[in-house]
């Protein structure tokens, strides 16, 4: 796992575009704590650079950026879990390999079959390959795009990294992009492709930029999406075969030569993890978990009824309001992309670092796949009553019950509407209000950005998987799981993710995959010998923290907050009253934040 950062550039010197890509790097570095490099091509066009975090073959052979045959250079971020039985291929076909490096089968495996090669890769990974001979440069993107690549071609030039704060190590007066306090204030994220910079944006996943040197010119395509495609329509042995991709898919991401642990939380999907990790490496394995002293957040009883199944080391972290109140400053100038959520990840990934551990496996993914989510019962509703005339829908706005007032989203055309009615933060009147703008201004970006159109999905439940799926998690939990466990130089792996389990799962009969009395009732029945019944025969928690409870009265958030305008002032002392949940609290703090950075 790594950083990633490069320019291919034309106009400035050699010196101008090392410095630039050593200081995107440093920037970088806790990504990478354990090596560094930077490659300059013989014109001096391309600069590539890697900052490394070593968890397979942590030898300098390792060391990147790597070299193929002379022809090939590639930065990477990322594992891939199914290099070994690719690089046997490749064996097969004459290739040679000088270290056990997933990255090196990476380059081999483009040296044989060019750009289907990464139809072929999987796991989570960003890189940037170049061709010498070719004159091309890649960038590629994993298929669930669990790993993030933004770039640019601002000033003639394609310029990447792996995290949108490293492009201030570029002189290219990069501009702000004025929708973003928008796109926060009603997803509490900023949306791909976007980002608070105008001219930088996010590699959509499953897709590789070919960029050609000699031209200078460059196009996106696809290489993979996943698809409802329904395989499975009858039962039979769906459970034994998805328990079987699942713990083959732990197995895969145990795979490394440091030290990888399991976030245990006390639910459903962390505790299958954990309870399959077991399985494979017993004694070795280090189970990491947080508890709260608030008994209404707090899941440490039922964290003790898995560990008792499960051996190796367990560490349980007290999290206090004191600690969180220290620590919140350094959480949001970790955070890259503004975003209300990903805090928990900050912690526990802490804690992991203080450990010595280089990855965790997180349950990520689960939900979107199985049905773990309202959305799921909730959409055939929104549907029927997105119908109702516009005039209707949008006095919900005026409401000071947040389940009501986004019903007023509803009016917006396609997934976009639902989404927002679903998870939205603040309604469009709101947001006009908070930034001084017209409704009908707000109305119309949220309206066409991001470009999604229709879904054509059958199955209301299947519309709310493709949702959470392409959408809460791909802009929210990946990302913020990324750029946070990554401050603290850890690795997220998520097997859930996988992409044989994903294929599998998505070409599920709806009717059979999200079938039963419980949410995820089909991932439950597949473990329903190895869960304890108290962790599935119970309401749903999320992975979140007594947020209100420790934000009201926080004297960093009442700084930030009170020294701004009049509105800021109000929403603080709606908060405080308990009339603003704390997601919407933390969007408007983040703003004021990063206004006075």
């Amino acid at each position: 796992m790594c950083r990633i950062s490069g320019i291919v550039n034309f106009v400035i010197s050699a010196e101008q575009k090392l410095l630039m890509v050593e200081k995107m790097c440093e920037i970088q570095r806790n990504g990478g704590p354990d090596d560094g490099g930077v490659f300059i091509s013989k014109d001096s066009n391309v600069v590539l650079g890697n900052r490394r975090l070593a968890l397979v073959d942590l030898s300098d052979g390792g060391h990147q950026p790597m070299h193929y045959k002379e022809r090939y250079t590639i930065t990477y971020n990322g594992e891939l879990y199914n290099f070994l039985s690719l690089k046997n291929e490749l064996k097969s076909l004459g290739h040679f390999f000088i270290n056990h490096t997933d990255t090196e089968v990476i380059l081999a495996a483009f040296d044989e079959w060019n750009t289907s090669s990464f139809s072929r890769l999987e796991g989570m990974f960003a890189f940037s390959l170049y061709d010498n001979l070719d004159n091309q440069v890649y960038l590629v993107r994993d298929q669930a795009g669990i790993k993030p690549l933004y770039y640019s071609t601002k000033n003639d030039s394609l310029t990447f990294a792996s995290e949108v704060r490293a492009f201030n190590a570029v002189n290219f007066s990069w501009t702000n992009n004025e929708y973003w306090p928008i796109f926060l204030m009603a997803y509490g994220h900023i949306p791909e492709p976007y980002t608070h910079k105008k001219e930088i944006i996010s590699l959509h996943k499953g897709s590789f930029l070919k960029y050609n040197i000699d031209e200078r010119k460059y196009h996106v395509e696809s290489y993979h999406h996943y698809s409802f495609n329904i395989h499975h329509s009858v039962e039979n042995d769906l459970k034994t075969q998805i328990r079987k991709s699942i713990e083959n898919s732990v197995r895969k991401h145990l795979i490394a030569d440091a030290q990888v642990g399991v976030f245990l939380s006390g639910g459903i999907d962390s505790s299958i993890l954990a309870l399959a990790a077991s399985e494979v490496q017993n004694e070795k394995l280090n189970c990491l978990s947080l508890y709260f002293k608030e008994s209404g957040f707090s899941e440490k009883k039922y964290q003790d009824l898995v560990l008792q199944k499960v051996s190796g080391s367990n560490h349980q972290f007290l999290l206090t309001k004191d600690i969180f109140t220290n620590s919140f400053p350094d959480v949001l100038s970790d955070m890259d992309l503004p975003s209300c959520d990903g805090i928990n990840t900050w912690f526990i990934s802490k804690q992991a670092k203080e450990l010595g551990l280089k990855a965790v496996l997180s349950g990520i993914g689960a939900d979107e796949l199985f049905g773990g989510y309202p959305s799921f019962k909730r959409m055939g509703w929104a549907e029927r009553i997105r119908n109702i005339p516009d005039v209707f829908l949008n006095s919900f706005s005026k409401s000071k019950q947040k389940k009501l007032n986004r019903i007023s989203y509803l009016t917006l055309d396609g997934i976009n509407g639902l989404y927002l009615f679903l998870r939205g933060q603040f309604t469009i009147s709101e947001i006009a209000k908070y930034l001084n703008a017209e409704e009908s201004q707000i109305r119309n970006i949220l309206n066409e950005m991001p470009a999604l159109g229709n879904i054509e999905l059958k199955d209301n439940r299947n519309v709310a998987s493709w949702m959470e799926f392409n959408m809460y998690m791909q802009n929210q939990l990946l990302r913020d799981a990324d750029v946070m466990s990554m401050s603290q130089s850890i690795e997220i792996r998520v097997p859930f993710l996988d992409h044989q389990l994903v294929q599998l799962v998505m070409g599920i009969d709806a009717n059979i995959k999200y079938s039963g009395q419980r949410p995820k009732q089909l991932l439950i029945d597949a473990f329903i010998d190895k869960l304890p019944e108290p962790v599935w025969n119970r309401p749903k928690m999320g992975f979140s923290f007594p947020f209100s409870e420790w934000m009201k009265n926080n004297g960093f958030i009442s700084d930030i907050m009170m020294q701004g305008n009049d509105k800021s002032q109000e929403y603080y002392k709606r908060f405080n009253n308990g009339n603003l949940h704390w997601s919407q609290m933390m969007s408007l703090a983040i703003m004021r934040y990063r206004n006075h950075e």
